[in-house]
């Protein structure tokens, strides 16, 4: 996002209230806990850091957070929920915007998508270890988890959940991505020239 006009700003609300209305169409995979929920509202923020850098991508992520705290608000009455959102998205779409600056082909968007899915999912699984399972629990009032117990949890279901969220969202944001494609190098021929 080197320049911040109007435009820029315009399109970040947009993407980020795009974003926010994807958040809310969130679904359960079957074999993980139930509050781990799919849902495709990173690919905006995606889309965004692509158009206008990577600094529009986190805005749509913060943004589209912030109105879900507000709008939906959280079981545990501060925020953890869509902290955790926020931090995946942002260890999502940076590598895959980052490598794709770098190789802008085909294979360059899924070099940054393998490494998007792979950061997300390392980044969130010590994450969710050492910071998002105990702050739920404290907040929640729940019986802390032993070391041994959150070790589990997050090796049997966090980290192969993000996995399996990362591959899900690289599948759909290709099928997107080569219908775009021709349009997002448009754009970027666009701001090069302006």
């Amino acid at each position: 996002m080197k320049s911040f006009n109007i435009r820029t700003f315009v399109a970040v609300s947009v993407f980020s209230a795009g974003a926010y209305l994807l958040m809310m169409l969130n679904f359960p995979l079957p074999p993980f806990p139930n509050f781990l929920l799919v849902d495709f509202s990173d690919i905006p923020a995606l889309v965004a850091a692509l158009l206008y850098g990577p600094l529009a991508g986190v805005f749509v992520e913060l943004l589209k957070n912030v109105l879900n705290y507000f709008l939906v608000g959280s079981a545990t009455g501060v925020p953890i929920g869509q902290i955790a959102n926020f931090t995946a998205g942002v260890a999502f779409i940076l590598p895959v915007s980052y490598i794709y600056r770098r190789a802008a082909s085909k294979k360059g968007m899924l070099l940054g998508l393998a490494a998007g899915t792979a950061t997300m999912a390392l980044v969130m699984s010590v994450l969710n270890y050492y910071v998002f399972l105990p702050a739920y629990t404290l907040f929640l009032g729940a019986p802390a988890m032993s070391a041994p117990e959150t070790k589990a949890l997050v090796i049997s279901a966090i980290l192969p959940f993000n996995a399996a969220k990362g591959v899900l969202m690289a599948v759909v944001f290709m099928l997107l991505f080569l219908r775009l494609r021709p349009w997002l190098q448009k754009q970027a021929v666009a701001r090069r020239a302006a």
